[in-house]
Parts: structure tokens; sequence; C-alpha cells
């Protein structure tokens, strides 16, 4: 019996990757996707949209593009960290054209005449910036000279931009005033509160197939909410670690001392914005010796060379480029989630998470995979070597997985 057949979900209730069929319209996601939704029908200036890692901009921003009209074109660049040059040419790579091997001034001569010719046709263009709080000022001001390309009637190109808090403290510096000027509407997506954490919980559970909402008990979410302080992301993966328990465990319903309980083995402190003080919070732990009770150990190589360790209990951990992903990977090759494990007492499963370069393991490409010690996982020119735990600390041998593949 799998996880699903044994709450009777038709699927996973609190996946981590972003998914609109399980938005939740708090007050403050709708308004900011109302925000966005003005781009549509007032050309000029900007929108930004800010939020905490794991607000669920990136699931707003998924709906937001999903239900718009065959009138809208549009792209989206999510990889920030770039010149003025390399931002122009990612753009016009997302509206289909091949920018490469050309100056600065003809990408913007080919970007110009594709605006005016869907403005000619009647099509609207929009821009979405994800990640932006990683623009440097000068990909900031091609920003705004590319908000400025206009007919004689209006703007041609309409903005958003997405991204963490420090988005703000960039917009505010002195050297970007006249951006900010062009800036119509700034909306911050915080935390859920205490009711919307419930209602929250319960919509997803919901649209996984339990409308009842009886597997959690009446005294599980204020511990839910003191230990994720209301941030969508990590009521997911404590909710999903607790009903993994749960499922080990051969239990129908979770009570409050469920979720502490897995709170101890995920590690997790209380979280700031519930108790107004900064507690460690960390999803992973880096010590040479770990604790007995670890069951899986992540070695990161890049090109041959190991640059980090991870030690994992039960519960799922994402990989990925995405700053919040338990395991950082930081490269062009690798999607911002990437693939997650999930870590129980019967093994480590990999899973892809639709990643746009896959995921290798012992050379042969997988979707989803029950790990075996020293199998060699490959995100682009990463590795990362697994370590069953179970039976004590396990001697990571690169002909493990060479062993497998003959």
């Amino acid at each position: 019996m799998s996880y699903l057949d044994h709450f009777k979900f038709d699927k996973a209730p609190f996946g981590l990757t972003p998914d609109p069929e399980f938005v939740y319209w708090s007050k403050q996601h709708a308004r900011a996707k109302a925000y966005m939704e003005s781009t549509i029908w007032l050309s000029d200036g900007f929108v930004v949209i800010t939020g905490e890692i794991g607000a669920g901009k990136t699931t707003l921003l998924q709906s937001f593009l999903g239900e718009l009209d065959d009138d809208v074109v549009y792209a989206v660049v999510s990889q920030t960290q770039l010149t003025s040059t390399q931002f122009l040419q990612a753009v016009l790579t997302e509206f289909g054209f091949k920018p490469f091997n050309k100056k600065k001034v003809e990408l913007l001569d080919m970007l110009n005449m594709f605006l005016i010719e869907q403005y000619s046709v009647g099509k609207k263009v929009i821009l979405i910036i994800d990640e932006a709080q990683n623009l440097s000022a000068k990909v900031l001001e091609e920003v705004r000279l590319l908000s400025g390309i206009e007919t004689q009637k209006e703007k041609v190109m309409r903005i958003i931009l997405a991204g963490q808090p420090e988005l703000k403290d960039t917009l505010d510096s002195p050297g970007l005033k006249q951006l900010v000027q062009r800036v119509r509407l700034r909306f911050h997506l915080g935390p859920l509160d205490r009711r919307d954490t419930r209602a929250y919980i319960e919509h997803r559970l919901a649209v996984a197939g339990r409308p009842d909402g009886d597997i959690f008990s009446e005294d599980t979410f204020e511990v839910i909410y003191r230990y994720t302080g209301g941030v969508p992301r990590l009521i997911n993966t404590l909710c999903d670690s607790a009903l993994l328990v749960a499922f080990a465990d051969d239990k129908s319903a979770i009570t409050a001392e469920d979720i502490e309980g897995t709170v101890e083995e995920l590690g997790w402190g209380e979280h700031e914005d519930s108790t107004g003080e900064h507690e460690a919070m960390p999803h992973l732990v880096t010590e040479k010796k770990p604790k007995n009770n670890y069951l899986v150990r992540i070695e990161v190589r890049s090109e041959g060379k190991p640059i980090s360790e991870h030690f994992f209990e039960t519960g799922r951990f994402v990989v990925g480029r995405a700053p919040d992903s338990e395991i950082f990977v930081d490269s062009q090759f690798v999607s911002r989630h990437h693939a997650q494990l999930t870590v129980s007492e019967a093994g480590c499963a990999l899973e892809d998470l639709k990643s746009t370069n896959g995921v290798l393991v012992n050379e042969k490409p997988v979707t989803k995979l029950l790990l075996e010690n020293g199998d060699i996982i490959s995100l682009g020119t990463h590795e990362l070597i697994y370590s069953d735990m179970r039976n004590g600390d396990a001697i990571i041998e690169d002909t493990a997985a060479n062993e497998r593949q003959g």
C-alpha cells in the first residue's frame, strides 16, 4: 500500500513543486494576483511583487500565466544573474528567437521590432522577471528602457518584477529613482495568519481528495503554525513529513503529539514569525560526525571536488538552485526545484521535479528511483553521492555505482 492509498488521496496534498491546482486564495494572494492582472489592461508602469522564500510567489505566477487569454504573449526570465547583453538574449530567447552572437544594438532592434509587430496584430506583451532581487543596477536600467518602447498611443511592454524582500531594498537605492518612478503597484506577499494556515491545509487536503478534513486533529493547527510561521512551503514540508511518519506507523489520523515528533525529527525550532524571536530552523545538518539516527548522507561534488555534505533523517528534501532548497546547487544547469529526495526508514527515493535538464543516476536518465548505497546522481556538472546510513556510518565508494551499472 502506498502513502496515497493509506490516506485515500487522489494525489499528494503537500507537494513542494508549485502547482496552480492547489493554490489557496488568501486575501493577500488574491490581491497580488489582481495587481498582476492589472498589467493586461494598464500598459504603463511596472508591477512589483515581493515575498519571503516559500510564500507562494512561483505558484501565484503560474496561476496567473495559466489564465491568460490568447491575445497575450509572455516571457518569463528567472535566471537573473546576467549582464545587460545576456539579459536581452534571455528575453528574446523566451520569445522564440535565437539571439546569440549578436551585438547589443542588434538585440535591442530585434526586440523593438518584435514588440511593434505584436502590437500591430492586437497582441499584448508581458515580461515577467522572477528572482528579480538578483538583477544588477545596469540590468534594471535596461529593464526601465525596455518599458519605454512605445507606439504613438501607448507603451507596448508590460513588466512584472517578482522577487525576495531584498528587491524592495534594491529598488529604493538612490541610483534607481527613475525606475522607481515607473513602479505603479507594489505588493509584499507575507506568511499566512493562523486562520489562513488552517484553511490552507484543509484546502489542499480537499483538492487531494479528502474534503472531510478529518486527518489532522483539532489540536494540530496551532502547533503547525508555531513551527512554520504560516509560510506555505514550510507548512507543506511539515504536513507531508507528518503524513509520511503516520503512514509508517500505520496511523489514520495525526495529532499534535505527532506534529511535535515530526518537528523533532526535522530538527526545527519555533519559527520567528510565530514567536517574535528568531531561532535556528535547519532543514539539514552538516556535522562531520552525524548522529546515529541519520539515515542518509549526501556529498555534493563539482568537477570531482567535494563542496558540501548533508545528513538527513526522515522527510522530503529539495535539490535545486532556489535559495530555499535543502541541497542548494549553484549552477545554470540546475532548475530552481530540480529534484527531491524522500527519506524513510525503508530507504531514499529520488524524483525528478520536471527539471529542464533532467537527472542521471549512474549516467542513466531517471524520473523516479529508489537509491542504493554509492549511487551517483548527476545534475549538470555537479554530482551528489548517496550513502545509506541505516546500518551505521556507511563508507561511500564510487565503485559501488560502477558495480550497479555492470
